[in-house]
C-alpha cells in the first residue's frame, strides 16, 4: 500500500498544475497514472516499449521440464512473473509447480504480483536490486551445488547471474520476454516538442533508452527536451541509464517501487512550492 504520509501533509492535490508523462506500457501504466491524476496532475501516456515473446522458447521450455532440479527460481520483475507463469500455463501446468523450488524476487512489487498469482516469495532482499539479492544469497551460503534458474528479459543486467557463477553456482538464464520499441503516439510526442511537459517518469533502463531513441527518430532535440523536463527515475539502476546518455534524474525513488516513485514526485512538487 502506498505511503500517503507525504501527500497528507499538504492539499489533496499537490500535483495540480503539473503535466507528467508516463512512459510505461499501456498495460502497466494505470498503477502510475491513476495515483498521479488523483494528486491533481495532468497525465499524458507515451508508451515507449512493448513487451513481446522471446524469439525462441526452447531454453525456457527445457528449464521447465527440469524445474525440480533447481534449488531457486529468481524473478526480477513483474514482467518476468507474468511471462513465466504464462509459459507454465501454456504447458498445461499450474503455479503449483513452483512448490518444487524456492522462489526469490528482487522487490516488493514483484513479490506482490507473484502473491496475486498464488505463490508467496521465499526470499525478498532488503535492497530491491540484484545486488541486494546477491548479498542475501551470499549470507545463505550460495556456492557449489546450488542450481538457480533466472527467467527474465532477453537483455538485462548480468550482475546476478555473473556473481552467482563466480560463487560456483550453476545458473541458467532463460528469456521469457523481450522489450521492443513501441510506435509513439504523434499527439503525445507533440507535447514534448512544445515544452508543455513538466516531468517524465522512467521505470526501467529500457524506458530511458527507447524514450531517447524515439525522440531522435522523430527529429526532436533530445537534449533540449531533457533540459526542459524533470526526469523521475524509479531507482539508481534507471538513473544510471540516464547518466549513460549524459542526463540526470531530478527525482529518484529511494526504494525501487512505483509507490515510492509516486511519493518522491509528490515530495519534489511540495518542495518546489515552499
Amino acid at each position: 500500500m502506498r505511503d500517503m504520509s507525504v501527500a497528507s501533509t499538504a492539499s489533496d492535490q499537490p500535483l495540480e498544475g503539473l503535466t507528467i508523462m508516463v512512459t510505461r506500457t499501456l498495460e502497466q501504466a494505470a498503477a502510475l497514472t491513476e495515483p498521479l491524476e488523483e494528486f491533481g496532475a495532468e497525465v499524458i501516456s507515451l508508451p515507449v516499449i512493448d513487451i513481446v515473446d522471446p524469439d525462441d522458447w526452447m531454453p525456457t521450455d527445457r528449464a521447465l521440464a527440469a524445474l525440480g532440479t533447481y534449488d531457486w527460481v529468481v524473478l526480477t520483475s513483474t514482467n518476468a512473473v507474468d511471462r513465466f507463469l504464462e509459459r507454465i500455463e501454456a504447458h498445461g501446468l499450474s503455479i503449483e509447480v513452483l512448490d518444487e523450488v524456492k522462489v526469490a524476487v528482487v522487490g516488493s512489487g514483484t513479490a506482490g504480483r507473484l502473491a496475486q498469482a498464488g505463490r508467496t516469495a521465499d526470499l525478498i532482499p532488503e535492497n530491491f536490486r540484484a545486488e541486494g539479492l546477491v548479498a542475501a544469497f551470499k549470507a545463505m551460503g550460495a556456492g557449489p551445488g546450488w542450481r538457480v534458474l533466472v527467467p527474465r528479459a532477453l537483455e538485462a543486467r548480468e550482475v546476478l547471474p555473473d556473481t552467482l557463477r563466480e560463487l560456483d553456482c550453476e545458473v541458467d538464464v532463460v528469456p521469457v520476454y523481450q522489450t521492443v520499441r513501441a510506435k509513439p503516439d504523434p499527439e503525445a510526442l507533440s507535447h514534448l516538442n512544445d515544452g508543455s511537459i513538466d516531468i517524465v517518469t522512467f521505470t526501467s533502463p529500457s524506458t530511458v533508452y527507447h524514450f531517447i531513441a524515439i525522440l531522435d527518430e522523430a527529429g526532436i532535440d533530445a537534449d533540449w527536451v531533457m533540459e526542459s523536463i524533470t526526469s523521475a527515475s524509479i531507482g539508481p539502476i534507471t538513473s544510471d541509464a540516464l547518466e549513460d546518455l549524459g542526463y540526470e534524474a531530478g527525482i529518484e525513488a529511494q526504494v525501487s517501487t512505483i509507490a515510492v516513485l509516486i511519493d518522491s514526485i509528490v515530495e519534489h512538487a511540495l518542495e518546489g512550492n515552499e
